[in-house]
């Protein structure tokens, strides 16, 4: 009997696969349906702290003439409703289905996330993705500066909840992987996500304007996680789990994640074109494999192609094209 569960987060998951956080998630009926295809978790929606202020701050923009102490009422009350509204889909999630219910915000400080957090805990999520955006486009922003953010949240938001939180991030930063052990050696965090992925902007040539480039990923976008999973799952605190997510399109892929060293992988992109058939047929190839190759659970294989210094595995370090990997000169 194959054996597909997976323990993310101190939560005990039937198979690898989670859904990202994504609009996907953004209404009970998906979620129930994403759960009878064989999703193992789902991430809600992203509260997204940007969006918020941007709204407020169009909203305040209207009435002006009605001073500071009516412009203070609209920005609370759009914050409030904000979240009034995701604590109420965490609630009625929790009641629709029977596979965990990850809540997710967006940051980009640590301002109120900890007073929000804690009622997210109370609206009953089973765990928490805290998705900070820092983008090194501030010139005026160092490195360190950077990174204090991402540290300050997570302590912020650690100190104030119990929830089991893992941290998504993206792979802008000068030392990744100090930066990521670091993060893991805190034991303020259960699990990192590796990694964000921006909508990055395109320009149309013919009307003159900033358009948005491809909304979905694709399969070769996995590389560069697969990558970073397989030299961080050796370095990183042996209680801190490892989830990738961007450019996961098939089982195949699935399954090379796991040998890197993952503990589950979240996807998205895949959902969106081929619908949430996709899931199952994910698992039926994992499941094929497995019984292919003598496994009866993920974690007879999880980790076996990870980076290893002492086995002199630099495949997964090397950055320059090469003959190793090109077959020419």
């Amino acid at each position: 009997m194959i054996d597909l569960s997976t323990n993310y987060l101190g939560l005990k998951l039937r198979n690898p696969i989670i859904v990202a956080s994504s609009g996907l998630s953004n209404s009970i009926e998906k979620i129930k349906k994403l759960e009878e295809n064989g999703a193992a978790a789902i991430v809600l929606k992203s509260l997204f702290e940007e969006q918020i202020h941007a709204e407020s701050a169009h909203n305040i923009s209207k009435d002006v003439t009605y001073g500071s102490e009516v412009n203070d009422y609209i920005s609370g009350y759009i914050k409030d409703n904000s979240l009034g509204n995701y604590l109420k889909q965490i609630k009625d999630a929790k009641k629709a289905v029977d596979i965990p219910i990850i809540a997710s915000i967006n940051c980009i400080d640590n301002n109120q996330w900890t007073e929000w957090a804690k009622k997210i805990e109370e609206a009953g999520a089973d765990a928490l993705e805290i998705n900070i955006s820092v983008l090194p486009s501030d010139h005026n922003r160092s490195a360190a500066d950077a990174e204090k953010i991402i540290f300050d949240v997570i302590e912020s938001v650690r100190a104030s909840v119990k929830l089991p939180l893992a941290i998504k991030i993206s792979s802008y930063s000068a030392s990744l992987a100090n930066l990521v052990k670091t993060i893991s050696w805190t034991r303020n965090v259960d699990g990192i996500v590796l990694f964000n992925r921006f909508y990055n902007p395109d320009i149309d040539i013919e009307n003159m304007k900033i358009v948005s480039s491809h909304v979905f990923s694709t399969p070769a976008d996995n590389i560069n996680t697969l990558r970073w999973v397989s030299i961080l799952s050796n370095i990183i605190d042996e209680n801190v789990d490892i989830v990738a997510t961007t450019g996961i399109h098939d089982g195949q892929t699935v399954i090379k994640q796991l040998l890197a060293g993952a503990t589950a992988v979240q996807v998205a992109s895949v959902i969106y074109q081929k619908g949430p058939e996709s899931i199952l047929a994910m698992q039926r190839v994992i499941e094929d494999w497995m019984e292919r190759h003598n496994y009866k659970s993920i974690s007879q294989f999880k980790g076996k192609l990870a980076f290893d210094k002492d086995k002199n595995t630099i495949a997964f370090e090397r950055i320059q094209f090469m003959k190793h990997f090109g077959g020419i000169e």
